[in-house]
């Protein structure tokens, strides 16, 4: 006998489901109450066409990624990855790999030829699976100011 996994990418497309994804939302979106991102999923959702799609292990989900097109002068039509995170009990297993890599298909399959995210500065290990497995290039520094 095997032991396959049976790995599973489906897009969330209603409350229900973005309630499920939300305990591994909130290990990176940790200021975030399951009402605030819930509220801002559907807003995204319907204005800036926000994508929240999950990867499921043998029916469980393991983790998340939230993306959208965007257009500027700088990248032109893209891709931003808005939240990529996999659960910290199933870290580690190519997972994140997997979903950027479903991000870049879809990308690839709607027109769109980059794509583009930013990074915590103290998320080291996030920079490293960036830059030595997925071949991002480190472009820029991303500055915000609260109002």
């Amino acid at each position: 006998m095997t032991n396959e996994k049976s790995i599973d990418i489906q897009e969330l497309t209603s409350e229900q489901d973005w309630k499920k994804a939300y305990p591994i939302m909130k290990q990176l979106r940790t200021h975030l109450s399951e009402e605030e991102y819930l509220t801002l999923v559907q807003e995204a959702t319907e204005k800036e066409n926000y994508r929240l799609v999950a990867l499921y292990d043998n029916e469980k989900m393991v983790a998340v990624t939230g993306f959208m097109p965007m257009i500027t002068l700088y990248y032109g039509r893209f891709i931003w990855v808005c939240d990529l995170v996999t659960d910290a009990n199933s870290r580690s297993k190519g997972y994140g790999k997997i979903l950027l890599n479903y991000v870049h298909h879809w990308s690839k399959e709607n027109g769109y030829d980059t794509v583009a995210l930013s990074s915590g500065l103290q998320r080291a290990d996030a920079h490293r699976f960036y830059e030595k497995k997925m071949n991002y290039d480190k472009v820029s520094y991303v500055f915000k100011k609260p109002l």
